[in-house]
């Protein structure tokens, strides 16, 4: 197929393996567009790509009338071992078309010769003969796009039900051990929801009293120095100074430690978890280093004053804690605890996760229901009903264990202090007539376009930062500027808005005079002498009349702006209350507005519409429903009667806002090109079949296969999952009968520890599916392998090892079938088949996003 005439085609050389058929170089041709060779997550597809200079045959270039098109150059190794599987997968149904480079006007061998004589040191001799295949500049796109995300690898939510494994379950049927680890289970759910809460209190803590000082010498500060006739020398740049410096030293040495020791801990840790649990494998997401880095990191960063919270980074926290519990030991420290071992896999640790982040959401908003729910809305991919009553106990003896260690730590005869997200409890039940509905509508449509635009600016920033700020150093001065900037801003409004209020008609810890007569504050101090949670308070419950139309105006605006540049610094801190905020000052400040045109309306409270404000702008933002209704009810203590207003805005938020962009949890996983799964396949694979996406020729191993060859494959592939064959014709493995699959963590291990067939009878008693999990998760590099030359000629028998039931698809499958097997089964690899049950090609997860 031709390209279009405003795509410049790529020649692509591969190699070939029909060297005796087939001796001509010949030019492929495939479907505009396609792969023609892409990797997975996993690098279960890469490509090893051998630049080629442009020198390699001037004759080639002056002779050739499509000089233009022909100066990109690349060599790719294709997935492929032996002569023939080249020009057996060409007589299939699905080839592609070969057409010589003979039909190519003013083309020669010559060049090709060359290419093939310079590769022939190199390459097998099965793999010396390269053809050329075109494929358009979407295609280089895509293998772009795909190579960005190499980083990431799945992980093994698919069971390797192998003899060792079978042999396992036969021991549990016949003992009581099935119970055992029932109960084990439930033990863990309960430890994750204790220390998750203990430390969250630790985090609330060591903010508030550091907060306490801060504010405290702020406001001691600006009050000896305010200019007026008893002090004639006043200076307000000294508070102004010492402002910038109580802000901006603790922002650098959370951002320095951010961006030096652990870059993973950056934002509120959402998006990780969500492909966490999706099935990718992000480094480093569960490290106790990260969550040291994670805790530290959001302390100094609210204490610094930026527009973030810590809400959202106690998910991320929970998480870390439940990976980290769940495996009984720990790789950081090199200790292990000999406990939870039969929890040492990727199925059975993801659950624990899961609740993990439920706890998380729990202890941060004091909802355990909500956290429970927030785990089925917005992180989990994979659900089981088992899965309702564990993220619901750990949620609620998080909870529960939060609320003793608060409600004691701030001398509360009960227990009353609920979440570290405590907006406190209306005085007054809220009320609503059935003719606001309309204006809760409203209330969502703004906040859906406000949230849609707020994601659209925040994602062209961070696409900025990630193409400019690249060195580390200038990160951390990036985030030191924000809370310069931040700093600088709030006190131009503090000094030039005369906004005074009488004192003691609301919550406001700080009150600051400044140029406010006796008995009063200025209210607009009020709003930034104080941690973003304690303004979303103050918004809800401050009485009518604590603000000016002007200040609420202006904050609004700032505030917007701020905590868009905010997330997305290399600092730990999560979006939910600068949403918060933005929509609870739009909204008090709407009502504001309406009853100074109609003084008469009594229905219009502005702490009520605060709240729908607040929950307008976290729908339009993070897009969430469900779960968001409920962590707002639970947080301010409302009347049930009072969820129909909230979904109705929650969802006219969401409807909105999806119609112009995805929430942006959803957003950051894209553009950190992380290959996360979505619910649905694409559009543009509605009609494909296996054929058409899948990956071939592949590399197998037999049965019983030298040990050589396994080691010489594993360091010559980076794959994780190689079909396991037999009745393989000749030396052509790739063409082979299925029998099983083998992952690459389980053949280093195997060579590791020299499980070899010929000594078999040293081994074969003490090992288990145990002598797998113990590696577990990081499980070695071949590059620890040391192949001595005595071990060579060994023989692997895979029999005992291997996966013997690995999904398999036929060729002519639909791509929304093999989709939903993947999806619905957590799948790594799944094996493509002909008729006679042969490898066909494989399929990973990089197949349904990059192709």
């Amino acid at each position: 197929m031709k390209p279009k005439s405003d795509e410049k085609p790529l020649i692509v050389l591969e190699e070939s393996s029909d060297t005796a058929s087939n001796p001509t170089n010949n030019v492929n041709i495939p479907n505009r567009g396609a792969l023609t060779s892409a990797e997975d997550d996993d690098d279960d597809e890469q490509l090893l790509s051998v630049s080629i200079d442009k020198n390699l045959d001037n004759n080639f270039y002056k002779t050739n009338p499509t000089k233009e098109k022909l100066n990109n150059l690349s060599i790719e190794e294709t997935h492929q071992n032996n002569a023939a599987s080249v020009g057996s997968s060409r007589n299939s149904e699905n080839a592609e078309p070969i057409v010589s480079t003979d039909n190519l006007p003013g083309t020669s061998q010559a060049p090709a010769q060359t290419v093939a004589s310079t590769l022939s040191a190199s390459l097998p001799q099965q793999q010396q003969n390269p053809t050329f295949r075109i494929r358009s500049r979407t295609a280089a796109i895509n293998e772009h796009l795909a190579s960005q995300s190499e980083n990431f690898e799945s992980l093994d939510y698919d069971v390797c039900e192998n003899v060792l494994f079978q042999k396992e379950q036969e021991r549990i049927s016949s003992t009581r051990f099935s119970l055992r680890k029932d109960i084990l289970r439930w033990i863990i759910f309960i430890q994750i929801g204790i220390i998750t809460a203990l430390i969250a209190c630790a985090i609330d803590i060591v903010i508030e009293e550091l907060s306490s000082l801060k504010y405290e010498f702020l406001k001691h500060s600006v009050d000896i120095n305010v200019p007026h006739q008893d002090n004639p020398v006043g200076d307000l740049a000294i508070p102004y100074l010492y402002w910038l410096g109580l802000s901006m030293l603790p922002v650098a040495l959370g951002a320095a430690m951010v961006t030096y020791i652990e870059p993973i801990t950056a934002g509120s840790g959402i998006p990780q978890v969500k492909s966490y649990l999706n099935g990718v494998k992000v480094p480093r997401i569960v490290r106790i280093k990260t969550l040291a880095v994670k805790s530290i990191g959001v302390i100094t960063s609210v204490v610094g004053g930026l527009a973030g919270g810590k809400e959202g980074p106690m998910i991320h926290a929970g998480a870390v804690v439940a990976a980290g519990i769940s495996q009984g030991k720990s790789t950081t420290f090199v200790k292990d605890f000999r406990i939870f071992k039969a929890f040492r896999d990727d199925h059975e640790k993801r659950d624990f996760v899961l609740g993990g982040a439920a706890a998380g959401v729990a202890a941060a908003f004091g909802s355990p229901i909500g956290g429970m729910l927030f785990s089925l809305e917005e992180a989990a991919s994979f659900w089981n009903q088992n899965l309702i009553w564990r993220t619901l106990v750990a949620s609620i003896i998080s909870s529960f264990t939060l609320n003793i260690v608060l409600s004691a730590y701030h001398g509360l005869g009960d227990f009353t202090f609920t979440g570290l997200f405590n907006l406190g409890k209306f005085e007054q039940p809220l009320t609503f007539e059935y003719y606001e509905l309309p204006i809760f509508m409203i209330f969502g449509i703004t906040g859906g376009l406000l949230g849609a635009l707020w994601n659209m600016l925040n994602t062209k920033i961070n696409k900025f930062r990630s193409r400019f700020i690249k060195f580390k150093f200038g990160k951390v001065m990036e985030a030191v500027l924000v809370a310069l900037i931040g700093v600088s801003l709030a006190c131009t409004m503090i000094y030039f808005i005369n906004d005074c209020r009488p004192l003691g008609n609301d919550p406001t810890d700080y009150p600051t005079q400044l140029f406010c007569e006796d008995n009063e504050y200025n209210a607009v101090a009020a709003l930034w002498f104080q941690t973003p949670e304690a303004t979303v308070r103050s918004l809800f419950h401050d009485p009518p009349g604590s603000h000016k139309i002007l200040s609420l105006t202006l904050f609004t605006l700032i505030y917007f702006l701020l905590s868009c540049f905010t997330f997305g610094l290399n600092v730990s801190l999560g979006v939910f209350i600068p949403t918060a905020l933005v929509g609870a000052a739009w909204g008090r400040l709407v009502a504001m507005v309406a009853y100074y045109v109609f003084p008469t309306a009594a229905f219009l409270n502005p702490g009520k519409y605060a709240l729908i404000g607040a929950a307008a702008n976290l729908g339009g933002v993070l897009r969430m429903t469900i779960s968001l209704t409920v962590i707002l009810m639970e947080t301010t203590g409302i009347e049930t009667s009072f969820f129909f207003p909230l979904i109705i805005t929650l969802i006219s938020a969401k409807w909105v806002g999806d119609y112009f962009n995805e929430g942006i949890y959803d957003i950051q996983v894209k553009v950190n090109h992380v290959p996360m799964l979505p619910w649905e396949p694409l559009p543009h694979y509605m009609g494909l079949k296996a054929s058409n996406i899948m990956s071939s020729p592949v590399v197998c191993i037999k049965l019983r296969d030298k040990s050589k060859y396994i080691y010489d494959i594993l360091n010559r592939y980076k794959h994780n999952g190689f079909p396991v064959v037999d009745d393989v014709e000749g030396n052509d493995r790739s063409k082979g009968r299925v029998c099983g699959i083998i992952l690459r963590s389980q053949l280093i291990v195997i060579l590791l520890k020299s499980l070899y067939e010929e000594k078999k009878r040293f081994w074969i008693n003490e090992t288990s599916i145990q002598t797998f999990r113990d590696v577990y998760p990081r499980y070695p590099s071949i590059d620890n392998v040391r192949m001595h030359d005595d071990k060579v000629n060994y023989t692997v028998n895979l029999d005992i090892f291997m996966n013997p039931s690995p999904v398999c698809s036929r060729e002519h499958d639909s791509v929304q079938k093999i989709f939903n097997k993947f999806r619905a089964l957590g799948l790594r690899h799944l094996i493509v088949v002909d008729k006679e049950n042969r490898v066909s090609g494989i399929i990973t997860r990089k197949d349904f996003l990059y192709k």
